[in-house]
């Protein structure tokens, strides 16, 4: 499958990820990869008061050392979903499109799902027809061991920066934030972060930060 992106699920993901949806005409979700934890596929980064937070959806605990993406079920143990919506209307309640898009979200804090995957597909989906991407997403039929033309960022796309891999391709450019005056800028945060900052100008600032976009989009 040529000009095919194979990546993670990602739990309202970073930047740098939402550039590969614009990058690659075609992108296919790994399912059936072993679940790996402390990553982005349960996890996202916002930008609060006193710096980068993290929030993090708790899943069930597996009954073995391994267990595939798609069976991963999310916990409610504890009321995270309160927790989330509080961190995010406390870090973006300023911003300048916390209103113009907030309702679209709240179905993600007061709805319960089952699956992560499915979860997580869901919100894709809504971010996607916020910032007016019109993009197919394909989850993969078993797990793929030979990539052949796909390109892979399943595990380099990583909040640790040890796990993480250099990208050639993306360039993280600055924009408005809301507590930057006092923090400073930070880079390659979560996609909220950059919808309620910029707004409709969203999805040209994803362009902007791909290496060579232009080049790319006159293919």
């Amino acid at each position: 499958m040529e000009n095919t992106v194979l990546l993670s699920t990602a739990y309202f993901a970073p930047i740098q990820y939402y550039s590969k949806l614009i990058q690659f005409p075609n992108m296919m979700i790994e399912q059936f990869e072993n679940y790996s934890k402390q990553s982005y596929r349960n996890r996202c980064n916002i930008f609060g008061a006193n710096g980068e937070l993290a929030l993090t959806v708790p899943v069930v605990k597996a009954s073995s050392k391994k267990i595939l993406t798609k069976d991963v079920r999310i916990s409610y143990d504890t009321d995270w979903q309160k927790l989330h919506w509080k961190g995010i209307e406390s870090a973006y309640k300023s911003s300048p499109f916390y209103e113009f898009y907030i309702d679209d979200l709240v179905r993600f804090f007061d709805r319960k799902w089952d699956f992560l995957l499915d979860f997580n597909m869901e919100i894709q989906n809504e971010i996607n027809s916020l910032i007016e991407l019109d993009l197919t997403i394909k989850k993969t039929d078993d797990y793929i061991e030979d990539l052949g033309q796909l390109v892979d960022f399943r595990e380099s796309i990583h909040p640790k920066a040890s796990k993480s891999i250099i990208d050639p391709s993306f360039v993280s450019k600055e924009y408005y934030q809301v507590f930057s005056d006092k923090q400073g800028f930070i880079e390659n945060l979560s996609i909220l972060d950059l919808l309620f900052n910029m707004g409709p100008d969203s999805l040209m600032h994803l362009e902007q930060s791909i290496v060579n976009y232009k080049n790319l989009s006159d293919k």
